[in-house]
């Protein structure tokens, strides 16, 4: 099942975007916070069987969103169900 970001709120300091499904049914959040050299990013989403499909949706997004700040340090808390993700290897090892 495909799912999509819908932006709620978005300013300089945050985002605030709802994770739909091609129902637009809402299935989890994803709240972006940044800093002068930091940008945190916190996740959650309720259905387990959409899980890779957030994670591949939310990996590039936070690419792009680095690249306009050569240098962040990315910080991430992300959840599908009740089971933690993680964006890259070296977090898994």
């Amino acid at each position: 099942m495909p799912i999509f970001f819908s932006p709620e709120v978005i300013t300089p300091e945050y985002q605030v975007l709802n994770v739909v499904d091609a129902k637009n049914k809402g299935v989890g959040n994803l709240a972006i916070l940044f800093s002068e050299k930091k940008l945190y990013v916190y996740g959650i989403l309720e259905e387990e069987e959409v899980g890779a499909d957030f994670k591949d949706l939310i990996t590039p997004y936070i690419k792009g969103l680095a690249k306009a700040k050569p240098g962040l340090d990315i910080f991430s808390c992300l959840y599908v169900g009740c089971k933690k993700i993680k964006l890259n290897q070296e977090e898994e090892n």
